[in-house]
C-alpha cells in the first residue's frame, strides 16, 4: 500500500477551472488518479478534461463521493475552500497556495485537527504514490520520469528537492512508496514527524528519506520521536543550508520557513540531533541511495 493516497482514493479538485487547476487535474487524471469531480462556484455544469464541474463540494460529493480534495484557489479563498471541504466530509486535503494569511492557517489547522482530517501544505507541490495516484504537481508533466514505484518513503520540506531525491533513488534502482512535499511554510498541516509515523506504520515502506532545511522544529520533532521510540526502519536525512549559519539570524533564504530564529534551527544543529537519534546523514544526493542500500542489506 502507500500513505495518504492510492489507486482507490477518490479526488475532487477545488478551483479546477483556473489555469493551474485545469492543467494539474488533467495530468493527474492521465497518470491514473481517480479524479471524480471539480468544484468552482458559478461554473457548475462545465466539463474539464472529462471531469464534471460543480458549484459546491457538497454537490460534487452527493453525485460522486470522494475522500480527498486538491485545492487550487487563491490564498485569500483558501480558508473558505478548506472549511467547505471539511463540512462536506473530505478528510485528506492538499493545499498548494503560498502566502495564505497566518490567521487563516491557524483557523484551518484547528478545524482539520478537530475532525481528524489531514492537510498536506500549504505551499506544497503535493504528494505522489508512484504508479498509483498523484495530488499536486510532483513529477511535472511526466511523473514516471521522476518517481519509480518502490519501498522508500520520502518526506521533503522542498518540492524541488523531493523531485531531485526521487530521481536519485530511481537512478540507483530504488523507488518510492509515497513521496510528500510537506510544504515550505513555517506552519504546515502535518509536521514532518507525522509523516515519519505514517511511514513507520506502512507495511510496504522499508525505509524513510527526509529532506530538511534551517528553521522550524520539524527535524527536531523527528529526533525527539526517534529517541523516545525504537527505530524500526532505517531513516536517511539530508539537511541543506549550512551556508545560512554565516548570516545574521532572521534572514530567509528560499522558503518562508527557512529562517534561523533560535538555537537548534540551523542545518548543523539538525544534523547532530538526528544523528544522535540514530538517523543516517547524507551530505549529497548521491549518498542517499548508498546509505539506504547499506542499511537495507542490498
Amino acid at each position: 500500500m502507500s500513505i495518504l493516497l492510492d489507486h482507490d482514493t477518490r479526488v475532487i479538485v477545488q478551483g479546477i477551472t483556473g489555469t493551474q487547476g485545469r492543467v494539474e487535474a488533467e495530468i493527474s487524471k492521465n497518470y491514473g488518479t481517480h479524479i471524480v469531480a471539480g468544484v468552482t462556484p458559478g461554473r457548475g455544469g462545465e466539463n474539464i478534461a472529462g471531469i464534471p464541474v460543480y458549484d459546491t463540494v457538497k454537490e460534487a460529493l452527493d453525485r460522486h463521493g470522494a475522500d480527498a480534495s486538491l485545492i487550487f484557489v487563491p490564498p485569500l479563498l483558501v480558508k473558505d475552500a478548506v472549511l467547505e471541504a471539511l463540512d462536506a466530509g473530505i478528510r485528506l486535503l492538499v493545499g498548494t497556495a503560498e502566502d495564505v494569511p497566518q490567521h487563516d492557517v491557524a483557523i484551518v489547522i484547528a478545524a482539520v485537527r478537530k475532525v481528524g482530517a489531514r492537510l498536506v501544505g500549504f505551499n506544497t507541490n503535493g504528494v505522489i504514490s508512484p504508479g498509483k495516484a498523484r495530488m499536486g504537481g510532483l513529477g511535472g508533466l511526466d511523473p514516471d520520469e521522476v518517481y519509480a514505484p518502490g519501498r522508500i518513503g520520502l518526506c521533503s520540506r522542498s518540492g524541488g528537492m523531493c523531485a531531485e531525491i526521487g530521481i536519485a533513488l530511481k537512478q540507483a534502482g530504488l523507488g518510492n512508496s509515497t513521496a510528500v512535499a510537506m510544504g515550505g511554510d513555517r506552519i504546515t498541516g502535518l509536521p514532518m514527524v507525522e509523516y515519519v509515523r505514517l511511514f513507520e506504520a506502512d507495511p510496504e515502506t522499508d525505509a524513510i528519506v527526509l529532506f530538511g532545511e534551517p528553521g522550524t522544529d520539524n527535524e527536531g520533532g523527528v529526533a525527539l520521536h526517534l529517541r523516545a521510540n525504537r527505530i524500526r526502519k532505517p531513516i536517511v536525512a539530508m539537511i541543506a543550508g549550512a551556508f545560512q549559519e554565516k548570516y545574521p539570524r532572521g534572514l530567509s533564504f528560499g522558503h518562508a520557513a527557512a529562517i534561523i530564529r533560535a538555537d537548534g534551527e540551523s542545518a548543523t544543529d539538525k544534523k547532530k540531533m538526528l544523528a544522535d537519534a540514530g538517523v543516517l546523514i547524507a551530505d549529497t544526493l548521491e549518498e542517499i541511495p548508498v546509505l539506504l542500500k547499506k542499511a537495507l542489506g542490498h
